[in-house]
């Protein structure tokens, strides 16, 4: 079953609350899931940044655009309540409430604030230009622009790195494991690659400050179309166990093979891959080799600050 977008959850929000009553917008959901017989796999699929579950945010914008429209009513917090407009609006019969549908109510039009490029003036009159609007929620096209940027950076950078020298990707994964807790300080970690080739360990990092415990990496730098398979894992196991080690860390600008990562599964030494678009992932969220350019900040209404005592 396809995840329902927010507009197809409208009109079955409205009917389960056409009686009137005040209905908890938490047990909605669990209604509304069922009418479209959603498992819960679907229910539990989340939003890009993890903050939310996609189902329950279309929940969320389905109830808002409603009662923006003036169809319902917060009669008290987590509650919900249909009002006249609202079963004026069923009585039509409707099988959907589409986005531009809304647009028929000021108070909607008010809420969506139309941009200089949706209109056109005539005689000093502001005349809205129809045109199809974006079924995402206004937080899933955010995520959705948010990704798209990632993906293009991710791209870049193993460009970047695909590019660079031998001596500047150790240099890069060095900075890369101590941006993420490991390698101890700055100085005993840049010793990590020194012994490059040393019996099939291209080096040797501390897990913590402290020095408890040893990772040992194998870092190639191969183009993104190149394929490390399971021959490859198998010999980094075995310089493991030669070393007494008993963790690793594979680190690859390409990717790995299926049984690649069947073998990792199975055997007790414990091998960590990571293949190029991780590695960048990993870049991009402890900002080695990127830079912050913007800082956009989500808010939403702090509901307890309003409660009087």
């Amino acid at each position: 079953m396809v995840l329902p977008k927010y507009h197809q959850i409208m009109l079955p929000f409205l009917k389960l609350i056409s009686d009137e009553k005040k209905h908890r917008v938490s047990e909605l959901g669990n209604e509304i899931a069922k009418h479209f017989d959603l498992n819960e796999r679907e229910r539990r699929e989340v939003l890009p940044s993890g903050a939310q579950t996609v189902f329950d945010n279309r929940v969320g914008w389905a109830k808002t655009y409603l009662k923006k429209a003036g169809l319902i009513d917060y009669p008290e917090r987590g509650f919900v309540l249909i009002n006249s407009k609202g079963k004026a609006l069923l009585s039509e019969n409707l099988t959907e409430i589409s986005p531009n549908y809304l647009r028929r109510y000021d108070e909607f039009l008010e809420f969506k604030s139309p941009s200089i490029s949706n209109t056109k003036t005539f005689a000093n009159e502001t005349i809205i230009v129809a045109s199809q609007e974006n079924l995402s929620t206004p937080q899933e096209a955010l995520e959705a622009a948010y990704r798209s940027l990632n993906n293009e950076i991710i791209a870049d950078l193993i460009s970047n790195i695909e590019n660079c020298s031998p001596f500047f990707f150790e240099k890069l994964v060095v900075d890369l494991l101590i941006n993420m807790g490991y390698g101890g300080s700055r100085k005993e970690a840049g010793k990590a690659f020194q012994s490059t080739g040393d019996g099939g360990i291209d080096g040797i990092i501390k897990e913590d400050r402290l020095g408890l415990d040893a990772i040992y990496i194998q870092a190639k730098r191969w183009k993104k179309e190149s394929v490390i398979g399971r021959p490859e894992i198998q010999k980094f196991a075995g310089a493991l166990q030669g070393f007494r080690a008993k963790k690793g860390v594979f680190i690859t600008t390409s990717r790995f093979s299926k049984e690649a990562y069947d073998y990792v599964e199975q055997i007790e030494t414990k091998i960590i891959l990571i293949n190029g678009t991780e590695l960048a992932e990993y870049m991009i969220e402890t900002n080695t080799g990127v830079s912050v350019v913007d800082v956009y900040k989500i808010k939403k209404i702090d509901l307890d600050y309003f409660q009087e005592t």
